[in-house]
């Protein structure tokens, strides 16, 4: 039994000295530590990470890590709002962003001019006729629908728009004449059925003006010339 004992302790012995020498073997000749012996030896190995990462044609973890979280897209795109060429969104003329001047004309006789100039910061349109109301008037005159203009009358800052207004027959053949000192005029949308914001409420001269009941409107018009033309 002692023999089996001491053969075994010669093969453990034996062994580790294989262990130790092997261990040696692999160590660098400069000094640098252990060599692993499973480390691939082909021209792959030595690519760096980051080559690797930016050499795949697809996304990968380390793009997904260097975009940062909550990016969002420049504020210089163009929303798309409808927004008018002035910066703010177009908007139906009325008389809080309008000044609006009533002046009688020579000629054509027994004619009357309105001129609205858009005071605001955006641009409006000035949709239908003016719905014109002399004194304690309950309805409005109709408009003279041959003078419908082709498009609607758009206003930048600062621009003007035209109606005219047909006080009264020319040849003194109209009814229920009367003087008038005082004017309302109210603005239309877009369906021409409604009246919108405040109303615009020019100064008459003092003695007032003479209307009857042919009194009648023109749309309003982009120029004055058309809007004297009828």
């Amino acid at each position: 039994m002692s023999g089996i004992r001491n053969s075994r302790t010669r093969l453990l012995t034996a062994a580790a000295a294989g262990v130790i020498a092997a261990l040696s073997l692999t160590a660098c000749n400069d000094g640098s530590g252990v060599r692993a012996e499973d480390a691939p030896t082909n021209a792959s190995a030595t690519e760096s990470p980051s080559a690797a990462t930016s050499s795949g044609s697809g996304s990968s973890s380390q793009d997904a890590k260097s975009a940062p979280s909550g990016s969002k897209q420049s504020t210089n795109a163009p929303s798309g709002n409808g927004k008018s060429a002035t910066g703010g969104k177009a908007v139906t003329c009325e008389g809080s962003h309008t000044k609006m001047v009533a002046a009688p004309l020579k000629r054509p006789v027994n004619h009357m001019l309105l001129t609205v100039t858009n005071t605001g910061s955006s641009t409006c349109h000035l949709y239908g006729y003016p719905a014109v109301r002399f004194g304690d008037a309950q309805s409005v005159p109709p408009v003279i629908q041959d003078s419908h203009p082709q498009a609607v009358v758009t206003l930048a800052p600062g621009e003007a728009g035209y109606a005219s207004v047909n006080l009264s027959a020319a040849d003194g053949s109209g009814s229920h004449g009367r003087t008038e000192k005082s004017l309302a005029v109210y603005f239309q949308g877009p369906s021409g059925t409604e009246n919108v914001g405040t109303a615009a409420r020019p100064a008459l001269p003092a003695k007032g003006v003479h209307i009857d009941d042919s009194l009648k409107v023109t749309y309003w018009q982009q120029s004055m010339d058309d809007a004297i033309s009828w």
